[in-house]
């Protein structure tokens, strides 16, 4: 049996290093609690978004890794990405453009629910986003912070245990990216869910409060 974390909603990486050719791009062991925000900070090629690579359960077969995942106290090493119960939300929305906007929220849902549940669901979540009547709307007709509300929103609809945010605001204006922090934020907050947030802007950093964990451009091994 898997060892416990410290608190069962923890999100646990246990001795984790990754390597590419043998350069050692991560090497982190730490706990991230039920509602807490830790982010990872470094300039590009410093190993965030490989590190949610390997979270998320979809690491590209040129790195080498080692080291657990521990969720809930479950070990999720090695299982596939849609059985780990993680959410990730990118730096583009990656709405299905062929589908509705309800259509898109409805992926999120699982598939024994049907009918009027499901339909219900869908427009509980958009109401919650303040996007009430959009259901049937195109995605290619929202505008940049519609897209993001629309995708945390699906990410919340599948029930994660833990939410990974790979530089989410970077490509919002000024004034819609505090916007997004503060909503995204509370939102996880408030469904007690940990949180790893990568990103290079402090000021992401400084609105997610909380640790810090910088990463540097490792060295390549030379020879």
């Amino acid at each position: 049996m898997a060892k416990q974390s410290g608190n069962e909603r923890d999100l646990t990486l246990d001795k984790v290093r990754i390597r590419l050719r043998g350069d050692l791009l991560i090497d982190l062991s730490v706990s991230v609690a039920a509602g807490e925000i830790l982010t990872i900070m470094g300039p590009s090629g410093s190993g965030k978004s490989t590190l949610l690579s390997f979270l998320g359960g979809f690491l590209s077969s040129e790195f080498e890794a080692e080291g657990r995942i521990l969720l809930q106290g479950r070990d999720v090493t090695k299982l596939p990405a849609e059985k780990r119960h993680i959410g990730i939300l990118f730096q583009d929305p990656l709405l299905f453009p062929h589908m509705s906007v309800g259509d898109n929220l409805s992926f999120g849902l699982a598939s024994s629910l049907r009918g009027a549940k499901r339909r219900g669901h869908i427009e509980a979540a958009l109401d919650h986003i303040e996007m009430t009547g959009f259901a049937d709307r195109d995605p290619a007709t929202l505008s940049g912070g519609q897209k993001a509300r629309v995708a945390l929103a699906r990410i919340l609809l599948s029930n994660p245990c833990a939410l990974l945010l790979d530089e989410p605001f970077s490509k919002l204006d000024a004034n819609l990216r505090q916007q997004m922090r503060h909503w995204v934020f509370e939102e996880a907050r408030q469904r007690a869910l940990p949180i790893l947030l990568v990103t290079h802007d402090e000021a992401d950093a400084d609105a997610a409060g909380g640790r810090v964990i910088r990463l540097d451009v490792p060295k390549l091994v030379t020879g």
